[in-house]
């Protein structure tokens, strides 16, 4: 099983991890496109932290804050700057947002699930 020492090690990592299999948005051009909700799962699964949520033009926005430093993984599927609101979210927000099926097949990707026959 993978192991990430920090999340900017996970981040580079999460650009080849992202698919079609952990969002319907995901594009070659835009791999980070519709990952936020499953990739704030993976970062607070490792990292701990807390989920935030704000509201851009595409919708509600989900990133991190570990250790009070705000970590937003898939930031660079926005054309512009987006407002950070900083308001608390769960994780029944974040997987509501996205399915359990996407988050499993995003975490069998990055390596964090034994392989079962």
């Amino acid at each position: 099983m993978a192991d990430y020492a920090t999340p900017a090690e996970l981040y580079q990592a999460l650009k080849s991890a992202w698919s079609t299999e952990s969002s319907g948005s995901w594009s070659a051009d835009n791999p980070a496109k519709g990952q936020c909700s499953v990739t704030s799962l993976v970062v607070q699964d490792l990292f701990g932290g807390s989920i935030l949520k704000t509201k851009t033009h595409g919708g509600t926005h989900f990133y991190n804050v570990i250790d009070g430093v705000r970590w937003d993984l898939t930031v660079s599927q926005f054309d512009r700057p987006i407002p950070f609101e900083d308001r608390p979210a769960m994780r029944e927000d974040a997987m509501a947002d996205t399915s359990e099926q996407l988050y499993q097949a995003l975490k069998r990707r990055l390596g964090l699930l034994a392989d079962v026959d």
